[in-house]
């Protein structure tokens, strides 16, 4: 068997279901969260499908337009949620719920210094355009390390990226939360394949010796491919091969399970075999490391090097499907003879 032909069939395991469906999810849940408001908190809450504050992403402790959990009753805070499980699968829903109760964490480990920082209801929810069947429109969800952006296009291309988590910490060292990480399946297999290497195969794969102290392409509204590439699946083996797509379906089944399949089918058609692999840093846990994925279509990052080894951040990127970017840009031009840049 081939190294494309596994590939590929690994890949087609995922069902491609209708994203229309969860377009028409997305629009009711919109709708019923818009529908919950006063006519200040929708105010708030929305803005023109064109403003510039669709692409203003951003996954740390700052000031957000939109509104926030904290000023809203506990209703409409379930509609939030609500809305954020159409675009997440259960797994992404519970990791993006845990990363937000990570914020009493912090809040007790600083001794509720930054009380206003450390808030799990410190959350936005803002709707980009009008939630429609048939139109363009968009929605996010974001605060202090999560960032999930999305894009419905003509009402049924559903765009999911970019897309962000973080954990800080990565793993809790005390209290009655010891030892729970949030982001174990990204840290874990991610030093499973890299220890899994040969000799030869590190030294093609590893970039560095030391993490960079940031995802590299940080909030950057968008993004190209990353140099040096590292390893190609091409030149692993077929058990390698198996952990380097066991770690990308971890960050692709964040999301529901349709737009996962759309993003797999994407990859396939774009050549598997053209994925690579690039480390940095430890080869332990505990250690400061990073490592990137990509492929023709797409980009993933991982970096544990803040908090000394314990506190990651985490995002995936398409280079042509974040914010809908290439498709939106043919709808402008089809239906009102403009570009985008």
């Amino acid at each position: 068997m081939t190294p494309r032909y596994l590939l590929i069939l690994l890949f087609a395991a995922a069902p491609l279901l209708r994203a229309h469906e969860v377009a028409a999810d997305m629009v009711a849940a919109a709708q019923n969260f818009l529908g919950a408001l006063t006519p200040e908190q929708k105010k708030q809450a929305t803005y023109a499908l064109t403003d510039a504050e669709r692409e203003n992403w951003n996954f740390v402790p700052i000031a957000r337009n939109g509104l926030p959990f904290k000023v809203t009753s506990t209703e409409v805070q379930a509609l939030g949620i609500a809305l954020l499980r159409t675009g997440l699968s259960h797994t992404g829903v519970a990791k993006a719920q845990a990363v937000m109760q990570l914020e009493y964490v912090l809040k007790a480990l600083e001794n509720n210094k930054g009380a206003n920082r450390r808030d799990p209801t410190n959350y936005f929810v803002t709707i980009f355009g009008e939630p429609s069947a048939e139109q363009t429109w968009g929605w996010r969800f974001e605060g202090h390390h999560l960032s999930f952006n999305f894009t419905v296009v003509d009402g049924k291309h559903v765009f999911f990226l970019p897309a962000f988590m973080g954990s800080n910490p990565a793993e809790v060292k005390s209290g009655p939360r010891k030892g729970e990480r949030v982001l174990a399946q990204e840290e874990d297999l991610g030093l499973a394949l890299i220890n899994s290497l040969d000799e030869s195969q590190r030294k093609t794969a590893i970039f560095a010796g030391k993490a960079p102290t940031e995802i590299v392409t940080k909030n950057e509204k968008r993004v190209k491919p990353l140099s040096p590439e590292g390893i190609s699946a091409a030149q692993l083996t077929p058990a390698q091969r198996e952990k380097l797509i066991a770690l990308i379906k971890v960050y692709a089944n964040r999301a529901r399970p349709e737009l996962a399949a759309e993003m797999d089918a994407r990859i396939r058609e774009a050549g598997p075999d053209k994925i690579t692999f690039a480390w940095a840093g430890g080869l332990k846990r505990g250690e400061q490391t990073y490592y990137r994925i990509q492929g023709p279509t797409f980009l993933i990052e991982f970096d544990n090097s803040q908090g000394n080894g314990n506190h990651i951040h985490s995002t995936v990127r398409e280079f042509k499907g974040d914010f809908g970017h290439d498709l939106l840009a043919e709808h402008y031009a089809k239906e009102h003879g403009r570009k985008t840049e």
